[in-house]
C-alpha cells in the first residue's frame, strides 16, 4: 500500500469522571483542555485534552461498565484483543517516573532493558498510560 502516510490525530480514552480525568491529566501529565462537547446519540459527555501536538479524548458514558482487573495490568492486558494502551516518548524515562510519582501517579512498573527504556502508569480510571525511552527494537521500524 504505497502512498498512504498517515498522522496521529488522537486517542479515546472512556473514563468514570471526566472533569476528575480533566483534572488528572493535567495535574499529572500536563494535558490543557481543548474543548467539552457532548454526544447526545451516545450518550456521552466528552473533553478533548493536548498537550503539544498529541490529543486525547477523553469520554464519560453514563453506567459504562468499569475496567476488569486484567486489563490495568500490562503483561496481563495483552492476553485480551483491543487497543492496549498509549505511548508516548520521552527522554529521560526514569526521571520522568521521580517527578511522576511526586505527582501522584500510580506507577505499575519502570523496566531498562537494552533496546530502551520504559515504564507504564496507571490513570485514575486504571487505564494504561506507557512511558518510552531510546532506540525503536528491531523489526519494528519501516514498512510491513
Amino acid at each position: 500500500m504505497s502512498g498512504f502516510r498517515y498522522g496521529f490525530h488522537h486517542g479515546g480514552i472512556s473514563v468514570p469522571d471526566l472533569d476528575a480525568a480533566v483534572e488528572w491529566y493535567g495535574r499529572v501529565l500536563g494535558f490543557c483542555l481543548e474543548r467539552r462537547f457532548e454526544i447526545p446519540t451516545i450518550p456521552a459527555r466528552v473533553a478533548m485534552i493536548a498537550n503539544g501536538d498529541l490529543r486525547i479524548e477523553l469520554f464519560e458514558v453514563p453506567g459504562a461498565a468499569p475496567l476488569p482487573d486484567e486489563r490495568r495490568i500490562p503483561d496481563r492486558d495483552v492476553h485480551t484483543h483491543g487497543v492496549k494502551h498509549v505511548a508516548f516518548v520521552a527522554p529521560d524515562v526514569p526521571a520522568l517516573v521521580e517527578e511522576l510519582k511526586g505527582r501522584g501517579a500510580d506507577i505499575v512498573w519502570l523496566k531498562i532493558m537494552p533496546h530502551g527504556t520504559a515504564c507504564f502508569i496507571r490513570d485514575l480510571a486504571g487505564n494504561l498510560i506507557e512511558f518510552v525511552q531510546g532506540a525503536v527494537p528491531a523489526g519494528e521500524a519501516g514498512s510491513l
